[in-house]
């Protein structure tokens, strides 16, 4: 009676070992499975609060009001006068929050990355420096932004990884493009 009582004790003790870790690998799987789908919200949310301001749900594009305060400056550049010393545009691009850091880390622009494009009519003229272009009016703004997962196939202005649109400086809730690949 007595080795029963071992027998099944024995029994019993393996099988609460068993059970004990099937829990804990129950637990732990739980804990990945949540990690992921916390993850995954994360990532949706990022993009979504991202480009709120600059993407509407058919893939319509607007500049974001707060891109000069709220963005990283990307650069600058100037495009040369066809004929003539001096500039004839340039161009200043804004890089939405995290966008920057994200591709230095990477390599590769994020979903959901807006940048934001100035583009100014150069004025240029001769100062004691030399021949100097520099802002004049604003002529408007090219919108771009980052999509990995074609978010909207069916909107012309969608394609090749992003989203694309040109606004005269008059109306930045309107774009004028109507084809990515063409405008």
């Amino acid at each position: 009676m007595v080795n029963e009582r071992y027998r099944f004790t024995s029994i019993g003790n393996s099988a609460m070992r068993i059970v004990g870790a099937l829990g804990v690998a129950l637990a732990g799987l739980s804990v990945i499975g949540a990690a992921t789908a916390y993850g995954q919200m994360e990532k949706r949310s990022q993009y979504e609060g991202t480009t709120a301001a600059v993407v509407d749900g058919k893939g319509n594009l607007q500049v974001p009001s707060d891109y000069r305060t709220a963005y990283q400056m990307l650069g600058s550049w100037a495009v040369a006068k066809e004929d003539g010393p001096g500039s004839k545009d340039l161009h200043v691009v804004y890089a939405s929050p995290g966008t920057i850091a994200a591709y230095r880390k990477d390599g590769h622009f994020p979903d959901g990355a807006v940048l934001v494009k100035e583009v100014y009519h150069a004025t240029t003229q001769d100062m004691t420096t030399g021949t100097v272009s520099s802002a004049g009016t604003l002529a408007g703004w090219f919108v771009m932004v980052k999509d990995s997962v074609g978010r909207f196939p069916e909107n012309k202005l969608w394609g090749d990884g992003w989203g694309w649109a040109w606004f005269d400086a008059t109306d930045p809730q309107k774009t004028t493009s109507t084809d990515y690949k063409t405008d």
